[in-house]
């Protein structure tokens, strides 16, 4: 899929509204922005609690427009952060059928067929940073990027084995053996295709971004039940928790400074210039001073896992790009390159690791086999974005998830209700000027917002057998 096919499909109407503005002699055509709106399956009609929360209401869908599989859905703002809720959020089918060669990208392959090949489900959230225009734009896209991806090699992912050529020939008679040798499985087929629509995606964000002049960016975790597996992509801080009776799996792994900081070391030794003589890529333990240079001082590089000593130079005293370390740890500055960022400068963004455009990593994907585990009811996936996980822990999210609905079996609701407890938990309650937690910590700041799946869906299962 090509950045022309989103641009025909989906900008065409701000195109045309771009073209309608004057514009001065030599001015270069802008985009106009995004308009702002929450997500498509709230449908513009929401459930807002009754209780007295200050302006941080918890909003869910109505009761009589269930998301699919019973799923779960709640949202809150920000305690006064921003003036909009920067997350976004995606539910959805996704058809897939078999690709027709030779006929042009222009084909409804986008319209749900009668015929289907094969039937995905998919769920993800998006936390804008910067703004809220990338957010929405991923939470427009991704899953056509998934889709179209899908659709590509869907010949490989219907067998257990894939074969070498998508038209099942063999050029070579060792080709099964070769596949075999490499133990390529159906699932890392899948994991491919997630993997290049992220890339896509990310690519068609930016240039749209430059467009407009905007710069900005977002996290990503995408699920994807498909043939009895479920698939998790996560791209920064948001997180999927798998929640069973007995035992709890993380399916995601988060990106942090210090997960990312090889990548970025590397991205500036390529790319000097990017650094505009205001940073060093090295990392230190803490801000050098002038009385460092001459002395040997531990550091590292792309490089190195461990550390070694430098004798410090007077261009070592420059803003380090990551400092500080753990949860506390910060980008001072990120590298731009080929992310809608104008000139491919150094953009100071003194702020967590996720202000960068849209994905500018490959996401991580994790694959959780549903038919080779004995799913009871009660098992589900949370997916929430940072906003729940900074205040509330995996053990404690677990144990909620566990006593909640055990005590709620035969509320037909009870996974939309949890998603809405999960939000007021890491909310908390207003006391004066703060947000505070019921053993009188801070409460979450931030957007919030959380998926309730449950796994055991019976229709599904039914197919299935």
């Amino acid at each position: 899929m090509s950045s022309d096919w989103f641009k025909r499909r989906f900008l065409s109407s701000r195109r045309q509204e771009a073209a309608q503005e004057p514009q001065w002699p030599g001015q270069h055509q802008l985009l106009p922005p995004l308009p702002y709106r929450r997500p498509k399956f709230l449908r513009g009609v929401c459930c807002i609690e009754e209780r007295p929360s200050g302006k941080r209401p918890v909003r869910s869908p109505s009761r009589d427009r269930p998301l699919q599989w019973d799923t779960g859905y709640a949202e809150t703002i920000n305690a006064q952060k921003s003036e909009f809720n920067e997350d976004q959020a995606t539910c959805c089918q996704i058809s897939i059928r078999k690709n027709n060669y030779g006929k042009g990208e222009d084909q409804e392959w986008l319209i749900l067929c009668s015929t289907e090949y094969l039937t995905g489900y998919y769920w993800a959230l998006f936390d804008g940073h910067g703004g809220p225009e990338v957010a929405i734009m991923a939470s427009n896209y991704l899953h056509y990027c998934i889709k179209q991806k899908l659709e590509e090699v869907v010949g490989g992912i219907t067998e257990e084995h894939p074969p070498m050529h998508l038209n099942g020939q063999h050029v070579c008679q060792s080709d099964p053996q070769f596949v075999e040798e490499k133990q390529i499985r159906q699932k890392d087929v899948v994991i491919g295709a997630l993997e290049q629509a992220f890339q896509e995606c990310d690519e068609v964000i930016g240039q749209e971004m430059e467009a407009a002049s905007q710069s900005g960016g977002c996290t990503a975790l995408a699920a994807l039940y498909l043939q009895g597996k479920l698939y998790v992509a996560n791209a920064s801080d948001s997180r999927a928790l798998l929640v069973r009776k007995h035992n709890f799996i993380p399916l995601s792994t988060e990106f942090t400074p210090e997960t990312e900081r090889q990548r970025i070391q590397h991205l500036a030794l390529m790319y000097p210039e990017l650094l505009g003589d205001e940073f060093t890529r090295f990392e230190f333990p803490r801000r050098l001073k002038g009385d460092d240079v001459g002395q040997k001082v531990l550091y590292r590089d792309y490089s190195m896992q461990g550390w070694g000593y430098k004798t410090i130079e007077k261009d070592d005293l420059k803003y380090p790009l990551i400092h500080g370390h753990g949860k506390q740890a910060r980008l001072l500055g990120t590298l731009a390159v080929s992310r809608g960022l104008g000139d491919h400068q150094l953009k100071v963004i003194e702020t967590d690791i996720e202000v960068k455009p849209f994905l500018s990593c490959i996401p991580k994907v994790e694959m959780f086999d549903l038919t080779e585990q004995n799913i009871k009811e009660d098992d589900v996936l949370i997916m929430a974005t940072d906003g729940l996980w900074d205040v509330l822990p995996n053990e404690d999210v677990a144990q909620m998830v566990r006593s909640f609905l055990e005590d709620n079996k035969t509320d037909p609701y009870r996974f939309s209700e949890l998603a809405k407890c999960l939000v007021w938990k890491a909310r908390g309650r207003k006391d004066g000027y703060y947000w505070i937690l019921p053993n009188n910590t801070s409460a979450s700041y931030d957007d919030i917002s959380v998926f309730v799946i449950p796994l055991l869906n019976k229709d599904i299962v039914s197919k299935q057998k």
